[in-house]
C-alpha cells in the first residue's frame, strides 16, 4: 500500500504538472468559474476534449474517477495518456489502454445493470485489486497465511449479542474522552496552524492552516510555493483548489459535497451525532493494533461515513468517507495521532489526510480557540503563490 501511494501522488502531481502545460491541447471551452454564491458546475465534455463514454458528470467527479482507475490499477497517468507527464502531452490522443479503459467502462456497466439493478457492485477494484492484469487462480497464501481482511465500503449493522456496545455508549464515551460537553461547548471556533507535506516527500513540508467555525464554517489550506491548496465550505458551496492543473479551481457536487459538509461538522466531532439520522454500530476490529468499535452512517445522496473509536481510550482513531465517482466510490481517509488538551479539550495534532489524489501528512503547532476568522476564509479560495503572499 506505502508504494502505490507514493507513486499514486507522484502520477497525479505529474498530471497536474502537464495539465498546466498543455492547455492547448487538453480543453475545450472555458476553464473558468464565474463568481456568483450558485457556481454552475461544468461537465467533463465541456471541459476535456474527446471525452466519450465518461459525459455528462461534474468535473470534480471527472477527476475522482480518474483517480479510482489510478489506485484500482496501480497506474500512472502516462500509461494511458501520450506525453502525460512531459511539457508537450497529448491528451485527446487514443492510445491503445485508452480504449480498452472506454470498454471496460461499458462492460462493467453492462455487468451491473443486467445483474444488480444499476447499482455499483462490481467496479475495476473489484477484479484488479492494484493489478494490471486481474488474478485468475487463488494464491495459496489466501488459504493458509495470514487473514487479510478488505471490509465492505458499507458494513454490516452488529446485532444484539455481538458484543459490540451501543451507539450511545459509543458517542457518550467519545465525549467524556474529549473533556466532557462543558469543556467542548465552550468551543465556537478556532484556528490551528502548523505544516503539511507530502505522502514520501522530505523536510518540512509547507505552512498550512484550519479553519473553523460552528456550524458549518471549514478550511484546509496549503501554502505551497506554486499557490495554495485549498479544501473550503461555507455551509453551502464547497471549492477544491488545486494549481497547476487544467482546472485549478472547482466547485465540488453531489456527495463530494456532501463529504465536504460532512468534513465542517467534524471539525468540531463532539457533536457529529446529530449529522447522521442512521447511523448503526458495526462489528469491533483491530485497526493497526488497536481495538476500535465501529459506527457508520449515510445521506441519501450516497456519502457514506465511517468513524472508528479506540476502545481503551474512546478517542477517535479513524474516519473514512465514500463519495460516489462514475466508476464507484471514492474513500477520503483521516487518521488522528498525538491527542493533547486544548482549553480542556483533547485535540489531534497530527493526521494523515489521503484521497486517490494524494496522502498529506499534517504536524499542528497550535491552536487558536475563539479566535475572530475572516470569512472569506471559508468562499472560494483565491490562489495566491509565495511571491504574492
Amino acid at each position: 500500500m506505502g508504494s502505490w501511494s507514493k507513486r499514486g501522488f507522484v502520477a497525479l502531481a505529474a498530471l497536474a504538472i502537464a495539465w498546466g502545460a498543455g492547455l492547448s491541447f487538453a480543453v475545450s471551452g472555458s476553464r473558468v468559474y464565474a463568481q456568483g454564491a450558485s457556481p454552475k458546475p461544468q461537465m467533463s465534455d465541456e471541459v476535456y476534449k474527446n471525452v466519450q463514454v465518461l459525459k455528462g458528470i461534474p468535473v470534480d467527479e471527472f477527476i475522482g474517477t480518474m483517480g479510482v482507475f489510478s489506485t484500482s490499477l496501480t497506474l500512472c497517468c502516462g500509461n494511458c495518456h501520450t506525453g502525460a507527464g512531459t511539457a508537450d502531452p497529448k491528451w485527446e490522443d487514443d492510445p491503445p489502454r485508452k480504449k480498452v479503459a472506454r470498454r471496460m467502462i461499458q462492460m462493467v456497466n453492462q455487468i451491473n445493470k443486467d445483474n444488480f439493478g444499476g447499482r455499483q457492485v462490481v467496479t475495476c477494484w473489484t477484479c484488479h485489486r492494484g493489478s494490471l492484469s486481474p488474478a485468475v487462480t487463488a494464491p495459496l497464501d489466501f488459504a493458509y497465511g495470514d487473514t487479510i481482511v478488505v471490509p465492505p465500503d458499507v458494513l454490516p449493522r452488529a446485532g444484539e449479542g455481538s458484543g459490540a456496545p451501543s451507539l450511545d455508549d459509543i458517542f457518550n464515551k467519545y465525549v467524556q474522552a474529549l473533556g466532557g460537553a462543558a469543556a467542548t461547548d465552550k468551543i465556537t471556533s478556532y484556528i490551528a496552524n502548523g505544516s503539511s507535506i507530502l505522502y514520501g516527500e522530505v523536510g518540512k513540508g509547507d505552512p498550512a492552516e484550519i479553519n473553523a467555525k460552528q456550524p458549518n464554517l471549514y478550511s484546509m489550506y496549503v501554502h505551497q510555493r506554486e499557490g495554495d491548496v485549498a479544501r473550503t465550505y461555507d455551509g453551502t458551496t464547497a471549492w477544491f483548489q488545486l494549481p497547476l492543473t487544467v482546472t485549478p479551481q472547482y466547485p465540488l457536487t453531489g456527495s463530494l459535497q456532501e463529504g465536504a459538509k460532512f468534513e465542517a461538522a467534524m471539525a468540531f466531532p463532539w457533536k457529529i451525532r446529530s449529522f447522521f439520522t442512521n447511523w448503526r454500530v458495526s462489528f469491533p476490529m483491530t485497526l493497526q493494533g488497536t481495538d476500535v468499535n465501529i459506527v457508520q452512517g449515510t445521506t441519501p445522496g450516497g456519502m457514506v461515513a465511517t468513524l472508528y473509536f479506540d476502545k481503551q481510550t474512546g478517542l477517535l482513531k479513524r474516519m473514512i468517507r465514500y463519495s460516489n465517482t462514475a466508476v464507484g466510490r471514492m474513500p477520503t481517509q483521516i487518521d488522528y495521532s498525538d491527542y493533547r488538551a486544548v482549553n480542556g479539550v483533547m485535540m489531534p495534532f497530527r493526521f494523515s489526510y489521503g484521497w486517490v489524489s494524494q496522502r498529506e501528512e499534517w504536524t499542528l503547532t497550535d491552536y487558536q480557540v475563539n479566535a475572530p476568522i475572516d470569512p472569506s476564509k471559508f468562499g472560494r479560495p483565491v490562489n495566491r503563490t509565495a511571491a504574492a503572499r
